[in-house]
């Protein structure tokens, strides 16, 4: 698929996501209104507050009227407003700039036809949330520094803003990607075939399992409640470089494990099976993606591997909130959905590019190097006898 068929999808779902975000973020204010409280309930306006405060455009109460370390508000809580509206803006256009590369390489390499579709919406999707992702901790800087505190806790706060608004992005990601894949639909046809790759079965499955191992590192081995806790406490020297805990685990864990403490072994184990079905679903994309890209290079295999961690991620998510549910009642599941949907996308962004980066190496040394059968030929063309000329007489 051309990049001029595929920038046109790329771009319409880098102006939705960007549109949905912001939308979400200009509804924070009705979310204050008495009936909003009477219609949905205080819980859940918390929590819409809370998943849709990062992308509002408008400053916080805190900021307009000058607390939260301001002071007064003259010429310098002018200039903190005028610093979060910078920090707002570079938010919205990274989302934007970010989401529409990554788009843009995954609807080339992975065109939504021959029974690519799903794999492509779910590419999409995930791709989407990283876009979201990227853009807060981008934009980070700014917003820290017109809180008035630039200089306290810079990592903490840099950790805690990276995943912020992360739940609201993971359901626009969800729309934009059907938009996107539907519009990809579109602009395919006449693109000629983009028929499935060849490559070996052993060596696919090694090259899988190489990724995979990768993953289990964060998954498995950083995960583990020591180490955590070690990385936690990991001091560094400097001001603005303390405290680097909190950033390491955004960036290094894919999630939070220890061993049974209560004797219920299988109750453990159940939560447990959220971290099997994430390393499933990256093993199981890794295996398909040389057949599936239509062209298996490293940046392509790389972004696929990402958003494979990403989808096990929230396979993981979607799984333990379920088990809570089944433990506790659906309140409790909710609140810890809510809470943990979205979270350790930093997390696959590094190890899914390490995965994919791996996966594609160990292809290539295996000598599993991805081929694309060639296009059937065209039956020949027959003129009809009646059309000929007639031969000559004499």
């Amino acid at each position: 698929m051309t990049y001029r068929r595929a920038v046109i999808p790329a771009l319409v779902g880098g102006v939705l996501l960007t549109a949905l975000l912001w939308w979400a973020g200009a509804s924070v204010d009705a979310l204050h209104l008495q009936g909003a409280t009477d219609a949905l309930g205080g819980r859940m306006v918390a929590d819409l507050q809370y998943w849709l405060s990062p992308w509002a455009y408008d400053p916080p109460e805190a900021l307009r009227l000058g607390s939260g370390g301001l002071g007064d508000t003259g010429v310098d809580g002018a200039r903190y407003l005028s610093l979060h509206e910078t920090g707002m803006q570079v938010r919205f256009a990274a989302l934007f700039v970010f989401f529409v590369p990554g788009a843009l390489l995954l609807v080339r390499r992975l065109p939504p036809v021959n029974r690519r579709a799903v794999v492509t919406l779910l590419a999409v999707w995930a791709w989407g949330t990283v876009a979201g992702m990227l853009a807060t901790t981008v934009s980070a800087p700014w917003l820290i520094a017109s809180s008035g505190r630039g200089s306290y806790r810079v990592l903490p706060q840099l950790a805690s803003m990276m995943s912020s608004g992360q739940q609201i992005t993971v359901v626009a990601a969800l729309v934009t990607a059907a938009v996107t894949v539907l519009v990809a639909r579109i602009t395919v046809k006449g693109a000629g075939p983009l028929p499935l790759g060849v490559v070996p079965a052993r060596a696919a499955r090694l090259a899988a399992t190489a990724g995979t191992v990768v993953v289990a590192v964060s998954s498995v081995v950083l995960s583990y409640h020591r180490v955590a806790a070690s990385l936690q406490t990991v001091p560094l020297s400097g001001r603005l470089l303390s405290e680097p805990g909190d950033l390491l685990r955004k960036l290094l864990l894919l999630g939070y494990w220890a061993p049974p403490t209560d004797g219920a072994f299988g109750h453990w184990l159940l939560y447990r099976l959220g971290d099997v079905l994430l390393l499933a679903v990256v093993w199981w994309a890794l295996r398909l993606l040389p057949v599936l890209l239509t062209r298996a290079t490293v940046p392509a295999t790389a972004v696929g591997a990402v958003c494979a961690t990403v989808v096990g991620l929230l396979v993981n998510q979607v799984w333990q909130s379920a088990v809570t549910s089944a433990d506790s009642g659906t309140r409790w599941g909710w609140q810890h959905l809510s809470g943990a949907l979205g979270g350790g996308v930093p997390a696959a962004l590094l190890w899914g590019l390490l995965a994919g980066v791996t996966a594609t190496v160990t292809l290539r040394l295996a000598g599993g190097r991805p081929e694309t059968p060639d296009a059937p030929p065209a039956e020949p063309v027959t003129t009809p006898t009646s059309a000929l000329p007639p031969e000559p007489t004499g």
